[in-house]
């Protein structure tokens, strides 16, 4: 065993050594102490978390010859069947690899085989690692063996694919869903492991294998493996989180985080000077762009949990650069990263040089964010109020003034443009008599409203915030749901419906509301005032669980 590689030297022995999957654990031992095992075990789950050591053990719990209910176990003098079970040499314990005997032929042998009893144990089990490999036809073939199996005969299949198994298959066995383990309890293992080994290994870089990982336990017992075989050259030295980054070719996460703080300021140069570094150190691209989507992912929890606490795979200082950084970055921006991202990971099987696709990718991060919409959103207020006034004394906008400004803005100001230099065409005879007076905002919505106006008066409703109002002039400020056509329809109905021209005006006026959200507001006023009220005091009384909702006044 001291030769042996720490993932089978390090082998669960009992269930109770199963990490992470207690809860199968004692389900299977239970049933074997009552005597109800099934017929087929299913264990699932992705690979390294337990899969075929599970399905040793439930061998030999079967078979072993001492009294398993009680917890008896045998010694490594007697004979007994759970030797000969874990080196895989037992009579009745037949292993099979699905992925390399899948055709119908082998399961025929191995339905022929069934007919047996077993030589020596209790139960004759087969153990079929990787079932999903099976054709269609050997999965038919073993239908209606694993439904009514001899007596003395159990199947345990394992898969790490299990939505590539057919359904007539599932309904026959027992499942059990092998879990990913957790960074904790992958941490209390590792370090028992380093003692028993004698191996100079911190905290953070057991905490960095862990990660690694993903959850898989053979994985990090692997890892640590290859992290100790490289601290044997020279004993006195702990082996610290660098040497494990630069064992497995990763990125260090801060750097990675500096990195976007270059790219969210738009220095394209520094970014790839900090990318020239991470190469330089050894990072593995494929798991750099996997760092870059674990550093996305945090950002979009900053934003939209909050502040981070309490996780194994950040630091403090990792956590506050986070922190700071998150205000130049919004979800937009996030989800055009992610989405970059993953298309690059695609490109690497493509383009053969690595580094100049990792270079490209930063090139395109900066160039996304420069592409900011947001700027030309809260540049509103500052170019309408500018451009508006030029409007209301008749100035006319020329072309070099109108490139400079936000579309946004752009589609609004030039309709109002338009209207002042061009006048309303095919106006009948009638609807210039026709004069109607608006008096207020509210008139506004009224009319459009008769006149079937139904966009422009969801607009003026939800939209339009009104800040002044006056005959022949309406200041207003709007969010950035308002029609792109909003002015220049609300101009031509005014001139349509008054017979006189209206300017409209842009204000940067932000305690301005809608007509909707005063109404919202009137209304949850008026449910505090009847809260106060007797009336409502007498039917709380009446109607303990009763809660008021809405008023309406009685016509």
């Amino acid at each position: 065993m001291t030769n042996k590689v720490l993932a089978l030297k390090y082998r669960p022995q009992e269930f109770k050594d199963l990490i992470g999957q207690e809860i199968m654990a004692q389900t299977i031992t239970n049933a074997i102490k009552l005597g109800k095992t099934p017929n087929a075990y299913l264990l699932t789950g992705i690979r390294g978390v337990g899969k075929t050591t599970t399905a040793r053990l439930i061998a030999k719990a079967l078979n072993c010859t001492k009294n398993f209910s009680i917890g008896e176990k045998c010694s490594a003098s007697e004979k007994c069947h759970c030797k000969e079970i874990v080196d895989s040499n037992h009579m009745d314990v037949l292993e099979m690899d699905a992925a390399s005997k899948t055709g119908i032929d082998d399961v025929r042998e191995l339905i022929e085989n069934s007919k047996y009893s077993p030589t020596s144990a209790k139960f004759k089990i087969f153990i079929i690692d990787e079932v999903h490999m099976l054709s269609k036809q050997a999965f038919n073939g073993l239908l209606k063996t694993l439904e009514e199996p001899p007596p003395s005969l159990k199947f345990i299949l394992a898969t790490t694919e299990v939505r590539k198994i057919p359904v007539t298959i599932l309904s026959r066995c027992q499942r059990f869903d092998l879990k990913r383990v957790s960074v904790e309890q992958l941490c209390e293992h590792l370090k028992k492991i380093a003692v028993k080994e004698k191996g100079k290994i911190s905290e953070d870089a057991i905490k960095l294998i862990a990660r690694t990982s993903e959850g898989s336990v053979r994985d990090s017992i692997s890892l640590l493996d290859r992290a100790l075989l490289s601290q044997s050259i020279n004993e006195n030295k702990q082996i610290e989180e660098p040497d494990v980054r630069m064992m497995l070719g990763l990125a260090d996460k801060s750097k990675v985080i500096t990195l976007f703080k270059e790219v969210l300021s738009g220095n394209e140069k520094n970014a790839l000077n900090i990318l020239k570094e991470l190469i330089n150190d050894g990072i593995d691209a494929k798991n750099f762009l996997n760092d870059i989507l674990e550093v996305l992912y945090l950002f979009s929890r900053r934003i939209g949990l909050g502040t981070i606490e309490k996780d194994m795979s950040v630091s403090e200082a990792e956590v506050q650069m986070i922190d700071q950084y998150s205000k130049n970055i919004d979800m937009q921006d996030i989800g055009l990263f992610w989405q970059l991202t993953i298309k690059t990971i695609d490109d690497l099987r493509i383009v053969g040089n690595e580094n100049l696709t990792l270079e490209m990718y930063v090139m395109q991060l900066v160039y996304l964010k420069s592409i900011d919409t947001k700027k030309q959103i809260s540049n509103l207020e500052n170019e309408s109020s500018r451009l508006s006034s030029d409007t209301m004394v008749g100035k006319k906008i020329d072309d070099q003034q109108m490139d400079n400004i936000p579309n946004q803005i752009k589609n609004q100001l030039k309709n109002i443009n338009q209207i002042k230099t061009s006048p309303i065409k095919n106006l009948s005879k009638e609807n210039q008599k026709t004069k109607i007076e608006i008096k207020s905002f509210q008139d506004l919505i009224y009319l459009a409203n008769k006149e079937k106006e139904i966009e422009l008066k969801y607009d003026l409703e939800r939209n339009v915030k009104l800040v002044s109002f006056n005959k022949g002039k309406i200041d207003i400020s709007f969010n950035e749901k308002l029609n792109k056509n909003f002015i220049k329809n609300l101009t031509e109905k005014l001139l349509s419906w008054t017979g006189e021209r209206w300017i409209i005006s842009l204000s940067k006026n932000h305690d301005a509301k809608s007509v909707y959200e005063k109404n919202l507001e009137n209304k949850d006023n008026m449910i505090e005032e009847f809260k106060k009220s007797k009336a409502a005091q007498d039917i709380q009384k009446a109607f303990p669980d009763v809660q008021l909702v809405d008023l309406t006044e009685e016509e």
